[in-house]
């Protein structure tokens, strides 16, 4: 493996911030940290640090912006792959090489928290454990794909296809958006498992989106015009047979 780099979407994590990237940083060789508009401090603790590059939203722009900034930040400095993880402490940073291993075997590696029970695993917010049950399901309806979490944020994305991506959605349902592009451009798909860890169970979707309904129903509507813009590039939905391209790693 080349170069490869970790990289953390943060925001309004002061609390969390320090601890996660001191733990980040003994996994890997190059971090980025980028701060999708901060307002409580945490602006403030990433650029004393010196051990990690931190890249700056002026304003909140929401995490798939912030993912967004990243993956552009691995094309332009020739990176092969990098790794995303959240910083509110549900991901585990010792996991971070295992990541970088399987997506020698993937185009994406994406955790999943169903594949294997762990000691200590948290029970998931029941209205979040449907609406993804929903959404995976639909994903792999339409896709013939086996996935088994559709929103776990700790992935391995090879740079390669990065660049093929067209992301758009700024907020919180880009991994939809990633998923449709990632099923119509044919990328080869990897899970592992990953322990479940709740630590924010009041967290905000921002606005109406609070409500399981409203954003299960956005949910959707993304999928649908996610697959919309992609025919309209001159791709097609992928074949049942199609569905080699997304395996799982359950050791």
């Amino acid at each position: 493996m080349k170069r490869w780099l970790a990289a953390i979407p943060v925001y309004n994590e002061a609390k969390s911030v320090d601890g996660v990237l001191d733990e980040v940083v003994r996994y890997a060789p190059d971090v980025l940290a980028v701060d999708d508009g901060s307002t409580d401090g945490t602006s403030d603790l990433l650029d004393k640090r010196r051990d990690v590059t931190v890249l700056h939203h002026p304003k909140n722009r929401g995490y798939g912006a912030a993912l967004q900034t990243a993956f552009q930040y691995a094309i332009d400095e020739g990176y092969e792959v990098i790794v995303t993880l959240d910083c509110d402490g549900q991901h585990q940073p010792k996991r971070i090489p295992r990541f970088v291993t399987a997506c020698k075997h993937a185009d994406i590696v994406s955790g999943s928290r169903y594949l294997k029970t762990y000691d200590g695993d948290s029970l998931p917010p029941p209205e979040r454990l449907f609406i993804n049950r929903t959404v995976t399901k639909r994903l792999n309806d339409t896709f013939h794909w086996n996935l088994t979490d559709a929103f776990c944020g700790f992935k391995a994305y090879r740079v390669s296809a990065l660049e093929q991506l067209r992301i758009t959605i700024d907020g919180y349902a880009m991994p939809l958006e990633l998923w449709a592009q990632a099923a119509m451009l044919g990328l080869n798909i990897l899970e592992i498992p990953v322990p479940l860890i709740y630590l924010d169970l009041a967290r905000s979707f921002g606005g109406a989106l609070d409500d399981g309904g409203v954003r299960l129903n956005h949910y959707n509507q993304v999928i649908d015009e996610s697959i919309l813009a992609m025919q309209a590039r001159g791709y097609e939905l992928p074949k049942p047979s199609a569905i080699s391209g997304c395996g799982t790693e359950c050791c």
